[in-house]
């Protein structure tokens, strides 16, 4: 045991190291990897990953998905800035003494965009839409009744009509609850290749520039600059207040340092009530430049309501402001548990 913990406590000094660089801020693409999934996760601020388990371990901390051990389905859906929607759907079930398993999906709706161009700058009526998803494997498995590891292999896939990048990636989580109240997580994610853009649209024929007059066009096409993934390590510290059976309280605290800007420190609260409904509550601070921080406050709510002895449902819902647009998010997520 003191072995997974003195584990822990290297990701927690060495990691940082690693990340955090805000002379590199906006050099890093595949911004959709930043994006939170699950209106639990988000309403808290993405503060309590030292204790989150079930489908939204896979985005938030890997560690937790073996946690709960059961067969368990989540569909989550945001209203995210200037019309666009994510949409995400994750599936998981446990192997027993093997561990968990797990596949999630993440996708970009960004509606229908009219194609404009050097000689038709008001379009033609035609329009796009930009592919951006996330595809991802996940595996965790409780190592002792204090500890549970985890990680994410992920695909990253960009698409601009013709034009598209793909990468991959991997998350790396740890729990450890020194009791029933008190746990400690640390999570390091998208550790990965670069991508760059290809494809058909960057293709064109031309004369090259001094050439004689007449001469054929060649074929040529122009190349992207390779960019990288946007990596970041996170330290979560969260606490439980059992007042009676029916109600607790939890608290938690992330501190988020990331490889291409500003660090992070993310705070979050979940009043429960006979486990049956929540409240919720997070906010997040940037160690820097905090006015650049686009997000103000998030709130939430869910109700957990149990079907049948086997089959539970969960609903959530999550608001969260943004200052600088004129609409706040909206995240609803549903999940069905077989036990």
């Amino acid at each position: 045991m003191k072995r997974y913990l003195s584990l822990l406590l290297i990701l927690a000094f060495v990691l940082p190291g690693y990340a955090g660089d805000v002379s590199r801020k906006g050099t890093t693409g595949a911004d959709q990897l930043l994006i939170p999934v699950g209106a639990r996760g988000i309403a808290t601020g993405g503060a309590l990953l030292s204790g989150v388990t079930g489908m939204e371990s896979i985005f938030y901390n890997p560690a937790g998905l073996d946690i709960d051990r059961k067969t368990e389905a989540m569909f989550s859906y945001m209203s995210y800035i200037a019309d666009i929607n994510i949409s995400y759907f994750a599936a998981g079930t446990s192997l027993g003494d093997f561990g968990s398993v797990a596949l999630s999906f993440k996708s970009m709706n960004f509606g229908d965009i009219p194609i404009t161009t050097i000689t038709n700058p008001d379009g033609d009526g035609t329009t796009y839409s930009p592919g951006f998803v996330v595809a991802g494997l996940t595996y965790s498995k409780v190592i002792t009744d204090r500890v549970s590891i985890g990680f994410n292999a992920k695909v990253i896939s960009e698409t601009i009509m013709n034009t598209s990048a793909t990468g991959f990636a991997l998350d790396f989580g740890v729990q450890y609850r020194f009791n029933q109240n008190l746990s400690i997580g640390a999570s390091v994610k998208n550790i990965g290749t670069n991508m760059q853009y290809t494809g058909q649209d960057l293709q064109f024929k031309t004369v090259v520039p001094g050439t004689v007059p007449g001469s054929t066009k060649g074929n040529y096409e122009a190349v992207t600059e390779p960019f990288q993934i946007p990596s970041f390590f996170e330290l979560s510290l969260a606490y439980k207040f059992d007042f009676d059976k029916q109600n607790k309280l939890e608290l938690g605290g992330t501190f988020v340092n990331n490889n291409a800007f500003e660090d992070q420190f993310k705070f979050g609260a979940e009043y429960s009530f006979n486990n049956l409904f929540f409240v919720r509550a997070g906010y997040g601070l940037q160690s820097a430049n905090n006015n650049d921080n686009i997000y103000g406050v998030t709130l939430g709510a869910g109700v957990n309501y149990n079907l049948s002895n086997d089959i539970g449902v969960v609903v959530d819902y999550a608001f969260r402001q943004i200052k600088e647009f004129p609409n706040p998010n909206h995240i609803v997520t549903v999940k069905l548990a077989f036990k």
